[in-house]
């Protein structure tokens, strides 16, 4: 498979096939923004549990990473781990095996769930006050 190589600037690449064999216990690598950490030694400090990192394995982890909105600390610890980037040819791989959803308008409230449950629960609490203050009386 694949061999790492330096770059004229010193920056060690590595190709996509070599990073998705390091999914092991032995050997988890990730891909954030293009850059490669190894978080092998990390897996069992993570506060997220290592489950988090295994499932990213040999894979991108960026939007995963972003997603979760990690501290200036937490970037700062990557950043120790980071081993080199992916290398320059390899990047658009990533780019066609991502997938983001567009968003449609499934995300906007409907009006059953703005109007009718509303109006069915304030129809529930005046049933529910009217039954006990005329029991009361």
């Amino acid at each position: 498979m694949g061999e790492s190589e330096e770059s004229p600037e010193g920056v060690r690449y590595y190709r996509l096939t070599e990073i998705e064999e390091q999914n092991t216990f032995k050997s988890t690598w990730i891909i954030i923004n293009n850059n490669v950490y190894d978080v092998t030694k990390f897996l069992e400090e993570h506060p997220g549990g290592e489950e988090v990192l295994r499932e990213q394995a040999g894979g991108n982890a960026t939007e995963s990473f972003e997603d979760v909105g990690h501290s200036t600390d937490a970037r700062e610890m990557a950043a120790e781990m980071m081993i080199g980037e992916l290398h320059p040819d390899d990047r658009h791989k990533l780019n066609t095996t991502e997938f983001t959803p567009v968003t449609t308008l499934k995300d906007e409230p409907s009006w059953w769930s703005s109007l009718l449950i509303p109006t069915l629960v304030a129809a529930i609490v005046t049933l529910t006050y009217r039954i006990y203050t005329t029991d009361s009386e």
